[in-house]
């Protein structure tokens, strides 16, 4: 079964407050984007690869896919204003022999090939899927400041990448979005509206996503963690 992966690497990672683009950001010696080829290196159904990156930064994104050493055809392309717009305009640069598609954040650096394994093999089976984490903390809902209620967290998720679908519901999901103007923050929730079904397979908690400056500090200790 060809798969076309989808690595969203366009954020500007203005929170993080770092002088480049998010998923050109050094982690271990290594920019977040070649940590995530490297894992997408050792998915054996991974058929191509489509990189979104922000304008001007296309060159910059092959030199690390050269340095990755990736042996898989790698299309790189300037990503839209939103993740949602760079999931659709990547999208259209998909092979249409892939039956599956999985879009995977530069931002997450620690997910694993087993995690695309596991979220492909669903999708193969019920349309989509994605690695999400059962909801650990209490969770509270919040106004100005004050709780106005505990929201029991039985049946709560958190939803990470990658997550995987078929390719002709998630172009099916993408197109109905641009018609009716829907808004999503992952392409899971574009399924989920137009009636598909998507499932969820275990995710890890060190499959932490880089948005501030904690987080890299965090990524930076678990990296050093796992050389010593």
């Amino acid at each position: 079964m060809r798969v076309s992966v989808i690595i969203v690497s366009a954020g500007s990672g203005s929170r993080l407050g770092a002088d480049v683009p998010k998923a050109f950001v050094q982690l271990g010696g290594m920019t977040l984007l070649a940590r995530s080829l490297r894992i997408v290196a050792e998915v054996a159904s991974a058929s191509e690869v489509v990189i979104t990156v922000p304008t001007g930064m296309e060159a910059a994104a092959r030199e690390e896919v050269n340095r990755v050493g990736l042996a898989l055809p790698v299309k790189i392309i300037a990503g839209g204003a939103e993740r949602q717009d760079s999931v659709r305009i990547a999208l259209t640069f998909t092979s249409a022999e892939a039956e599956l598609v999985v879009i995977h954040d530069a931002a997450r650096p620690f997910a694993t090939p087993a995690m695309f394994r596991a979220s492909l093999d669903e999708a193969a089976r019920v349309g989509g899927a994605i690695v999400a984490l059962p909801l650990a903390d209490t969770l509270k809902r919040v106004d100005q400041e004050r709780i106005t209620e505990t929201v029991p967290r039985a049946r709560l998720w958190l939803a990470q990448t990658p997550q995987a679908f078929q390719r002709r519901l998630l172009i099916e999901a993408h197109e109905r979005a641009v018609r009716e103007r829907m808004i999503a923050t992952d392409d899971a929730d574009l399924i989920e509206r137009t009636g598909g079904t998507v499932s969820v397979v275990n995710g890890s908690p060190l499959n932490l996503k880089i948005t501030t400056a904690d987080d890299l500090r965090l990524a930076e200790a678990i990296v050093r963690s796992r050389s010593a």
